[in-house]
């Protein structure tokens, strides 16, 4: 039943060795960047299973090419980039990577929080550039951390790992969600509309999916509920903030500052984000520590393989797709 298995990108070892141990035959995207459509709709042609990254966009027309394929394993735990119905009509599986990359991202999440609130990059700079002229008692003030309130929009694992690292900070902790959930009301934390924690939080910290109704969520009128002292945080999805809006936001003192690892049209930036110096801006480094990135390419691997062998993956995002194999 295994057959032949194609990687869109370079990844970890250890996911093409897992998967060379039951795949005929397994090659892999040669360049480290994103393929172009042209590459990707050829080299789909003819698999059994495809292990794809965010970057790629697996869609109808992807998946008509693909005929026969049994599966996509996508090693991200964001999906936005899998047409979830096409792939459910056309009977191939689907699989994200979820639950590995909490704890880095959660790192980088407070990363972002301290190096924008202490003006980590700035300082770095003045150093560098040999422009230090010396400690004063008003030379490069930030924003207080401990005991400041920090809002989290969005109440999943990564929100909730961001929210037991602020306990140590002695935070006040808001969020919001659809219902309330125990894991946050444990920490101390209190459930308030969105509305509401923009007005309230010193730090507004994103943790949602991308989809139709998170689009755009931080637009110019979210921005404009902000403290003039608060500090937005992006560890998400780059198209939650309207990235226009937030330059408007950030050159005219609307909003203090804000620490980015995602952005709108990546790899670009909106026009004018990088010469705002209120900003830490960061090449979407949420999962890419050694460990979390070995277990993602491991995961995707054994859900691939899953597949391949005739197995129920893990980890799936579309079960309607799921036939039992038929007895021998």
């Amino acid at each position: 039943m295994p057959g032949r298995v194609f990687i869109t990108r370079p990844i970890p070892d250890i996911g093409p060795r897992l998967i060379e141990e039951v795949a005929d035959e397994v090659e892999i995207f040669p360049h480290d960047r994103p393929m172009t459509r042209t590459e990707l709709l050829d080299a789909v042609q003819g698999r059994d299973g495809v292990l794809c990254m965010l970057t790629d966009r697996i869609d109808a027309e992807v998946l008509d090419a693909a005929q026969g394929c049994r599966i996509f394993a996508n090693m991200a735990v964001g999906y936005n980039n899998l047409d979830i119905p096409a792939a459910t009509d056309r009977g191939i599986l689907l699989t994200n990577t979820p639950g590995i990359l909490t704890e880095a991202t959660a790192d980088l999440t407070w990363t972002l929080i301290l190096s924008v609130a202490r003006r980590v990059v700035e300082g770095d700079l003045e150093m560098r550039s040999g422009r230090f002229p010396g400690w004063g008692p008003r030379y490069m003030l930030g924003a207080d951390v401990s005991g400041q309130t920090l809002g989290l929009v969005g109440p999943g694992r990564i929100a909730l790992a961001v929210a037991q690292r602020a306990i140590g900070f002695t935070m006040r902790i808001l969020y919001t969600g659809r219902r309330v959930e125990s894991s946050f009301e444990a920490l101390g934390a209190a459930k308030v509309p969105l509305e509401e924690l923009l007005q309230q939080s010193d730090f507004v910290s994103l943790h949602v999916p991308l989809t139709e109704t998170t689009y755009h969520l931080i637009d110019a009128k979210a921005l404009g509920l902000m403290k003039s002292t608060a500090c937005l945080i992006n560890t998400s999805r780059g198209p939650v903030v309207d990235e226009r809006a937030l330059v408007d936001a950030l050159r005219s003192g609307q909003i203090a500052g804000a620490g980015l690892d995602v952005y709108e049209r990546e790899p670009q930036m909106a026009q004018g984000l990088a010469e705002c110096a209120n900003t830490v801006l960061l090449p979407h480094l949420g999962s890419a520590t050694r460990g979390t990135r070995n277990a993602m390419a491991r995961k995707a691997a054994a859900n691939l393989n899953d597949a391949l062998r005739g197995r129920r993956p893990a980890d799936l995002l579309n079960p309607e797709a799921w036939r039992d194999p038929p007895h021998s």
